[in-house]
C-alpha cells in the first residue's frame, strides 16, 4: 500500500498574549492508498488544527512547523500558496464539519460544484455540469440535474453534506480530509453518510483522513486509529488493537465511557475521565495526562516517549508497560 500523505512531527503554534500556545505537538502519521485512518479524540484535543495545518488554512497567525509533510511524494511544507491552491480541491480535498455553513448561500449548488472543476481542470461547462449531475447522483440525491439550480438554503442538512461530499469528489482527489462530517446531522442521516464516504472510498480508491469524537463511528469504518490528547498523539494502531487491547489510560477511559450492548448492565454508572484538560500555553513538559490519570507517578513529569505494545505497529505514550496497561484496562478509572 503506497502512502498517499506522511506527517512526521507536525507542530502548531499560536502566539497569543498570555504566551504561546501549542495546540499541535509531534503529531506523525501516515494514511496509504485506499485506507482509512481515524483521527479520534475530545473537542479541543487538535484534530481539527492538524487538518488544517495540512491543508494549509490556518489562521495567518499560526506557526506551522514539521519535519515533513508529503502528499504523493511531493513536499507541500514548503510549497507555495500558489501551489497549494493547485492541490487543494484536485489532490486532496476537505468535508468540513457543518454543511450549513460550509457552502455559499449567494450561489447555487451547480455554481459551486462547477467552480472547483473549471479550476483544475481544462473541460467545458458542459463538462463540469454532466460531472457535477453525475456526482450528485452517486451521492444518493435524486433529480440530481434540476438540484443544480438551487440554492444552499433549499436543501436539508442531509443533502448540504452530500453535496459537500460531491463537491469534494469533482476532481477525483487522492486524499479526502473529513472533519467531523455528521456532526449536525441527525442518527440516521449520519449513518447514511458514513457508508456513503466508505461505498466512495473504496470505489475511488482514495485516502481518508476521517476526524471525529464518535469512537462507535471509528469502530464502524476504521482501518487505522489516531488517539489525540492536548495536542499530542497518545495511542496509534490498528481499529482492532485500538478497542481490543487499549494501552493508554486515556484510550481506556474514553472506551469505558460507552456503554457495551449485552454487557453494560441497565441502570449501572459508566465511567468517566476526572479533572480537566491541561493548559497549553508557556512551556510544556511530561505526560499531558497525568493530572488526570490514576496511575500517574512522579517520573510522568517529564517528557514520555512511544514504547511498542504487543505488535509493533501499535504504540502507546506512557510509562506502564504492556502488562501493567493490559491490568489497568479491567479496571474503571475512578471518577
Amino acid at each position: 500500500m503506497s502512502d498517499i500523505l506522511e506527517v512526521a512531527n507536525l507542530a502548531v503554534d499560536i502566539p497569543l498574549a498570555a504566551g504561546m500556545l501549542h495546540p499541535v505537538q509531534g503529531v506523525s502519521f501516515s494514511i496509504g492508498r485506499g485506507e482509512t485512518l481515524c483521527l479520534v479524540g475530545e473537542s479541543g484535543c487538535g484534530k481539527s488544527l492538524t487538518a488544517l495545518a495540512i491543508m494549509d488554512l490556518l489562521p495567518r497567525t499560526a506557526i506551522r512547523t514539521a519535519e515533513s509533510l508529503t502528499l504523493n511524494g511531493e513536499d507541500i511544507l514548503n510549497a507555495g500558496e500558489r501551489r497549494m491552491s493547485d492541490l487543494r480541491g484536485n489532490a486532496m480535498g476537505m468535508i468540513f464539519q457543518e454543511p450549513m455553513t460550509s457552502l455559499n448561500p449567494s450561489y447555487t449548488i451547480g455554481n459551486q460544484l462547477e467552480e472547483a472543476l473549471l479550476r483544475h481542470r481544462r473541460v467545458s461547462h458542459r463538462e463540469a455540469r454532466d460531472r457535477a449531475v453525475m456526482l450528485l447522483e452517486k451521492v444518493g440525491i435524486t433529480a440530481a440535474a434540476s438540484r443544480l439550480r438551487q440554492y444552499p438554503h433549499q436543501l436539508s442538512g442531509g443533502l448540504r453534506q452530500r453535496v459537500m461530499i460531491a463537491m469534494t469528489l469533482m476532481c477525483g482527489p487522492d486524499l479526502i480530509i473529513a472533519d467531523e462530517p455528521t456532526t449536525a446531522l441527525d442518527v440516521t442521516i449520519q449513518a447514511q453518510i458514513l457508508l456513503l464516504l466508505a461505498e466512495l472510498q473504496k470505489e475511488f480508491h482514495m485516502g481518508l483522513l476521517l476526524i471525529t469524537h464518535d469512537l462507535g463511528v471509528v469502530a464502524r469504518v476504521a482501518d487505522r486509529v489516531v488517539v489525540m490528547y492536548a495536542g499530542q498523539i497518545v495511542e496509534t494502531g490498528t481499529a482492532t488493537q485500538v478497542f481490543a487491547v487499549p494501552r493508554h489510560p486515556y484510550t481506556q477511559g474514553l472506551l469505558e465511557c460507552i456503554p457495551i450492548p449485552g454487557k453494560t448492565r441497565r441502570g449501572a454508572n459508566l465511567g468517566a475521565i476526572p479533572g480537566m484538560v491541561p493548559s497549553l500555553i508557556g512551556e510544556l513538559r511530561g505526560c499531558r495526562f497525568r493530572e488526570r490519570c490514576a496511575y500517574a507517578m512522579p517520573a510522568c513529569a517529564a517528557d514520555v516517549a512511544f514504547r511498542a505494545a504487543e505488535a509493533r505497529d501499535h504504540v502507546y505514550r506512557c510509562l506502564l508497560t504492556p502488562a501493567e496497561c493490559a491490568g489497568n484496562a479491567r479496571r474503571k478509572v475512578p471518577a
